[in-house]
């Protein structure tokens, strides 16, 4: 029998994604006679993807989160629960923050929380398999999978990138160079730990690539952040080794993501805080910048 309630609701929802995308494409800035770079649109965007951090330094309701997208929801592709803020958070209100994130079309992330979850289920498959799918229920979009404080053999998480799949859920692990990266740990701390070599990171990449990942999450400490001086041969290394549109660099400090878009362009793929949106977006789109960037970061395309 047809079903013309179930028929005008899939509809209706329709009707309301089209209408959300012609809004973003009818959306101009006041000043379109001035030029700027062009960059991929939502949201089909491949390249120079960039995701925010949501609650964690500080509380990201449903009113802030709504009106930063509707100002600069263009220039936000994904929002990342970080330090696993959103497992503290009422089930209605962390409902409600992911569907303002999907109304702007943006994907919503778990962040690494997956590390606490196999730290305090000894790997339990059964534990595992129930966070995933609770993920998939509540509408998260994407898994991050992260190892900074564990020791994971790399054909358990290669499995584990498989079985996030396997829920219909993106897998993104996290890799890095930094043993106990993720935390707030000092300088000291983290020098003493030790780093391990990038080809490490790099062969660990290619294979979760190949399982099936969607993206590489590159973690900053050791590289970037807390250390005295940047890895900058790290990245180089990552970037001549791994394909630009499948790795996104953590970079929630000005100096650092101006570094990415001045030596990767502007479609290098970023995470930053929320806070930083609007100056990563006037770096991408080359209307402003420091004196190492002002009128220098450019696009050549149609």
């Amino acid at each position: 029998m047809f079903n013309y309630r179930y028929f005008l609701q899939c509809n209706i929802s329709l009707l309301k994604s089209i209408r959300l995308i012609n809004n973003y494409s009818k959306q101009s800035s006041a000043f379109p006679y001035l030029p700027t770079n062009k960059l991929p649109s939502k949201p089909n965007r491949k390249k120079g993807i960039t995701e925010i951090r949501g609650p964690y330094y500080f509380p990201v309701t449903q009113t802030y989160l709504d009106e930063l997208l509707q100002d600069w929801g263009e220039y936000v592709d994904g929002i990342k629960f970080a330090g696993g803020s959103f497992s503290l958070m009422p089930e209605n209100r962390l409902r409600g923050l992911i569907d303002i994130a999907h109304k702007h079309n943006c994907y919503v992330s778990t962040g690494g929380y997956i590390e606490r979850v196999l730290a305090s289920s000894a790997g339990n498959k059964q534990i595992i398999k129930q966070y995933l799918k609770t993920c998939k229920d509540l509408g998260f979009d994407v898994l991050e999978i992260s190892s900074g404080f564990l020791s994971l053999p790399a054909d358990d998480w290669t499995e584990l990138v498989k079985l996030v799949l396997s829920y219909d859920l993106k897998a993104k692990p996290e890799v890095g160079i930094q043993w106990g990266a993720g935390g707030d740990a000092s300088i000291e701390e983290l020098e003493n730990a030790g780093t391990r070599d990038p080809k490490w990171l790099i062969d660990r990449a290619k294979r979760f690539l190949d399982a099936g990942a969607y993206m590489i999450m590159i973690e900053s400490e050791g590289i970037t952040e807390n250390v005295k001086s940047w890895r900058t041969d790290v990245i180089s290394s990552i970037t001549s080794n791994l394909p630009q549109d499948k790795i996104m660099f953590e970079a929630a400090d000005p100096e650092v993501f101006a570094y990415h878009i001045q030596n990767s362009g502007a479609h290098a793929n970023l995470f930053i805080d929320h806070s930083q949106i609007v100056q990563l977006a006037c770096l991408r789109k080359g209307i402003w910048g420091t004196d190492k960037t002002f009128g220098r970061i450019v696009t050549f395309q149609d």
